[in-house]
């Protein structure tokens, strides 16, 4: 199948499978006569795992490791869990970092009059140094 339909198929926007390709996630298909991309269900599988990888947060890398572990039947599923574990915490540690922005900003726009008045808590605090 051609890549809108591999698209279509694994959820994965064109523009995001030839990103891909190009960063090695994926391997080069072959190509027709014509030099369109011939992609196989097999093809659109590994699409489909890497977007759940990816709507998942997984970088890039994290994703060539677990596509490594997926392909691997002799894997040891401690070391897949030892990956989704390790994003986890990094996940819990974005979302404290995001929890204290919020709190912050929040603090901020609470002293703020929201009026007229140049006087303003958020420009402030932004032009405070850290």
């Amino acid at each position: 199948m051609n890549i809108g339909k591999a698209a279509a198929a694994s959820g994965v926007s064109a523009k995001m499978i030839r990103y891909y390709e190009a960063t090695g996630l994926i391997e080069a298909v072959e190509r027709t006569a014509a030099g369109y991309r011939n992609y196989s269900q097999r093809d659109v599988e590994t699409l489909s795992f890497i977007r759940r990888a990816r709507n998942l947060g997984f970088s890039v890398e994290q994703m060539h490791e677990l596509l490594a572990l997926w392909r691997d039947q002799g894997r040891a599923s401690a070391d897949v869990k030892r990956l989704a574990l390790q994003h986890v915490a990094e996940l819990q540690r974005k979302a404290e970092e995001l929890q204290q922005m919020s709190q912050v900003l929040t603090h901020l726009a609470d002293n703020c009059q929201g009026d007229s008045r140049p006087d303003c808590p958020i420009i402030s605090g932004l032009a405070q140094p850290d």
